[in-house]
């Protein structure tokens, strides 16, 4: 089967600025980044301004002023994270307190020239600030506009954040948190740009805390309490799958599995998890492949979907073994794992068809292969996504998928409800009007089978 799917308080001075404002808070955080990736520049952007002005205005009184203000000091701090998914460290810091910078005042003054009343104020960095100000602090609400597209909107006390904050990242992912002096403090959550939680848990001085649950797009999660450094790290942590049921419970370090038992997920009425071991269970550990290592223990079937596939002669004709499904699932369940050697396109495309008979892409560099004799159960079964059959009217289509053990591989997804024992299929996805090229760029069996089905006058879909 071939499938090739396509923070402190400061201001700076206009000396200095081009190197403060090469922005180090315009990365994202993500899943398992050490939380001191984003939040010492959420630190910063609650706090700024937040301190005494002793400006000298240009023009005096007017609205639209020129402010100059000594710059204090300002920490904008990145740590790295070993997790997947986390971004390179970086970090910048500024101390004097004799240089200036510029910004423009629109709205009334007070009789020392502060902002009084509801102002407006543009750094030359471009960034802005709207809100209430009381004789040069920010007393209540107030937004920050930033130069990138992201925002930050709260209620702003004596200059400093106060309460429920919300940030909004310039692809429209948002982080709803709790600030106390214009740090975080207190529960908070995270959305991605298309709304789906990805992150939930207490923060305290700006480090996540406590027990704290980081989701995957593919809505498998991990739960556990976090370590000093706001790391996903012990031996009580737990990989849950999507369907909230099934876990790998045990010693995790950065949200990284190291040594996991098989758990039932039982929760409380509070909604805090307890996890059951399951007796005799095996013991599981990340086992990411290369491109010469399909898995280390090949025949340990992974017990999510030994829970919910099995492999079976197809029902398709000539096709062989197929895969199918052992309980009933819903739209949108994930059935099976499509782990494999980590090939590139190059090796696939100069080599012949016959060849690739277990491939499919993971993404622009890598492709997941099975190949011979890793096809066959008897020698590999740690997953079985591989066995899925083509169908040009599929139940089932491929999305990638953060695997506990296998790391970053697809998945099989069911497209509507799938009844127990029903033959799962998918559109391999094969280019059918490729350039330069008169026919689909595919095996000689999938051009008969094409011909054949628009022949019968079908359209494929899940292509």
């Amino acid at each position: 089967m071939l499938a090739l799917l396509g923070g402190s308080k400061c201001t700076v001075s206009l000396f200095t600025l081009m190197i403060f404002f090469i922005k180090v808070s315009s990365l994202r955080f993500l899943i398992f980044n050490n939380n001191l990736l984003v939040l010492n520049t959420l630190y910063f952007r609650a706090n700024i301004m937040k301190c005494p002005r002793n400006v000298r205005h240009v023009k005096k009184g007017v609205p639209g002023c020129h402010v100059t203000v000594p710059k204090r000091r300002h920490m904008g701090g990145r740590k790295s994270s070993r997790s997947r998914g986390a971004v390179t460290a970086v970090s910048c810091s500024m101390d004097s307190d004799d240089e200036n910078v510029e910004e423009v005042v629109e709205g009334p003054l007070d009789e020392d020239g502060q902002p009084h009343g509801f102002c407006t104020v543009t750094y030359s960095s471009s960034d802005r600030f709207e809100g209430h100000f009381t004789h040069g602090e920010k007393n209540g609400k107030g937004k920050f506009f930033f130069f990138d597209g992201s925002t930050l909107e709260g209620f702003y006390v004596d200059d400093a954040l106060q309460g429920q904050g919300v940030y909004t990242y310039e692809d429209g992912g948002v982080l709803n948190g709790t600030y106390v002096d214009g740090e975080l403090n207190g529960p908070a959550q995270e959305f991605d740009g298309e709304g789906h939680l990805v992150f939930k848990g207490q923060y305290k001085g700006n480090n996540r805390c406590g027990e704290c649950w980081v989701y995957y797009p593919d809505r498998g999660c991990v739960f556990g309490e976090v370590n000093e450094d706001g790391e996903m790290t012990g031996d009580s942590v737990a990989y849950i799958y999507p369907d909230g049921r099934t876990a790998l419970y045990g010693s995790f370090v950065d949200g990284e599995l190291i040594e996991a038992q098989l758990a039932a997920v039982i929760s409380n009425q509070t909604g805090r998890p307890r996890f059951e071991i399951s007796p005799n269970s095996p013991v599981y550990s990340y086992d990411k492949s290369t491109s010469t290592c399909i898995a280390t223990h090949t025949l340990l079937p992974d017990p999510y979907e030994s829970q919910r596939v099995f492999v079976a002669d197809s029902t398709i004709r000539g096709a062989g073994q197929g895969l199918f499904a052992k309980t009933d699932a819903e739209a949108n369940t994930v059935m099976a794992f499509y782990n494999g050697v980590r090939i590139t396109h190059s090796e696939v495309d100069s080599r012949d068809w016959a060849l690739n008979g277990n491939t499919i892409s993971l993404d622009e560099d890598t492709v997941i292969d099975v190949p011979q004799p890793f096809g066959q159960t008897d020698r590999y079964c740690a997953s079985l996504g591989h066995k899925a059959n083509h169908s040009f009217i599929p139940n089932c289509k491929y999305d990638p998928f953060v695997h506990p053990r296998f790391g970053p591989i697809k998945c099989i997804r069911t497209l509507r409800a799938v009844q127990k024992d029903e033959e799962l299929t998918v559109a391999y996805g094969y280019d059918h009007q490729p350039t330069g090229k008169n026919g689909p760029e595919a095996p000689d069996w999938y051009k008969r089978e094409l011909e054949a089905f628009e022949q019968r006058g079908g359209a494929p879909t899940g292509q």
